[in-house]
């Protein structure tokens, strides 16, 4: 693979047709809930026909605490780079016993001068790009380390020193487009103490190589995703606080006009006056639908995509959030609702936070969602979450005519974890998803 595509050859990779998923990968963190315990790798059953359908079957802790598992990707090893320690672990499967490498964050300190990791991808050469959010000492610097894809020694920096976006988050490519696209809109040292909108004044945005593009003041850019069609140079960045969703059109043109804009809500009960959505987003594996999870409003929204790049909304529904009626929350004006929604309860669980992470099955049909976002702002916003414990959905998909339904047969309750409630985030299969697949 790797001669044919040094020799300009074009490859797709068949993912179609596609084995249901069986198993989830899901990161779990015990960090803000004062529970003295370390964060684990939980693997959840998603097989309706087995007696421990969805509940957790294993449990992989890791060996050292308050690390905040955050994001997740796949090599043919699973990669977990910590949020906070900045350590990374890679997981791999002998004979059915898991096996830890761990890379210190010292070593990552020194030799990258970098730190706060978030997001890992599988370059084509079959290294590993991890993004991070700052330096050592939480300043906002961004840029990606790189790890050996055999070996899984740290390599170094990625980019050039002079190249750097100011701040990361997440990023994606495009092989044939030769392209790769950050966000930038997180300092750590800032977010560690929790939310602030001062935070943001300064205007933060998308880091297109080698230039950068400002959003503006009162924008946090976080999800980066492009079609997967392995020809189109079509993508979206969500921004959450504007609530907008810009369209990347080309590689000479990168952000146009905002294709969608969740409107902010006046509200009194609440940090600011107006609550503006906080947006992460998916595209389905046939590039038909794109999917925002709204984290401060608690909804999930389906979009069909078209040639004409004007999302229409076909499928929302509400899975938690902080304007739900009997909350402290009151709405005052709302230009999308009439009333504020009720509280979500599946199998006598009431589900306290908003739709965080989430993930598609690669037929589309079924939308697993997770509730914590990074466990400083949980505690912030949504305590009740952090003394309860995070939960996992899963929302129903029409593929045909667009709409969701929450699935009130399906919950996994990390309330009732053996050492006590737990936050979890990042969702993976083992089979392919929606976000680690890359087609070259």
């Amino acid at each position: 693979l790797e001669k044919l595509l040094a020799c300009g050859c074009s490859i797709r990779l068949s993912i179609y047709p596609a084995p249901r998923e069986e198993v989830a990968y899901v990161t779990c963190t015990y960090r803000e809930t004062c529970i003295d315990q370390p964060d684990f790798l939980a693997t959840i059953d998603l097989n309706p026909r087995s007696p421990y359908y969805c509940q957790v079957i294993h449990r992989l802790p890791m060996p050292n605490l308050k690390d905040e598992l955050h994001s997740s990707g796949w090599s043919d090893k699973l990669i977990l780079p910590c949020l906070i320690s900045s350590r990374i672990y890679v997981v791999e499967w002998v004979h059915s016993a898991p096996i830890i490498i761990m890379i210190e964050p010292v070593d990552v300190f020194w030799k990258c001068n970098k730190g706060y990791l978030n997001i890992p991808r599988s370059l084509p050469n079959g290294d590993i790009l991890i993004a991070n959010t700052g330096d050592p000492s939480g300043n906002a610097k961004g840029g990606f380390i790189v790890l050996d894809g055999e070996t899984f020694e740290l390599k170094g920096n990625w980019e050039n020193e002079c190249d750097s976006p100011p701040s990361g988050y997440d990023f994606c490519y495009k092989p044939r487009h030769n392209v790769l696209v950050s966000s930038a809109g997180v300092v750590p040292k800032c977010v560690g103490y929790g939310f602030s909108p001062d935070d943001f004044k300064k205007g933060e945005g998308i880091w297109p190589s080698p230039s950068a593009l400002t959003l503006g003041e009162d924008s946090l850019p976080l999800s980066v995703k492009f079609l997967h069609n392995p020809d189109a140079a079509e993508g979206y960045v969500s921004c959450a606080l504007s609530g907008i969703v810009l369209p990347l059109l080309q590689v000479d043109n990168w952000a146009v006009e905002e294709v969608i804009r969740i409107p902010a809500k006046d509200v009194t009960g609440w940090i600011m006056p107006k609550m503006p959505g906080s947006l992460d987003l998916i595209i389905s594996m046939d590039d038909k639908y794109l999917y925002l999870s709204n984290w401060l409003h608690g909804d999930i929204r389906q979009y069909e995509l078209s040639k004409t790049c004007k999302p229409r909304l076909v499928g929302q529904v509400f899975v938690g959030g902080s304007i739900l009626r009997g909350g402290p929350v009151a709405v005052c004006r709302d230009e999308e609702l009439k009333c504020q929604p009720e509280p979500l309860v599946i199998k006598c669980k009431r589900v306290y936070g908003g739709p965080g992470k989430m993930q598609l099955s690669v037929d589309g049909k079924r939308l697993y969602v997770t509730n914590s976002l990074y466990s400083t702002w949980d505690k912030q916003f949504y305590p009740n979450l952090v003394k309860e414990g995070s939960v996992m959905l899963q929302i129903d998909v029409d593929t045909e005519k667009g709409g969701l339904t929450v699935n009130k047969n399906f919950l996994v309750d990390f309330g009732k974890e053996p050492n006590g409630p737990c936050l979890a985030h990042d969702i993976h299969f083992p089979c392919g998803d929606s976000t680690t697949d890359i087609l070259a």
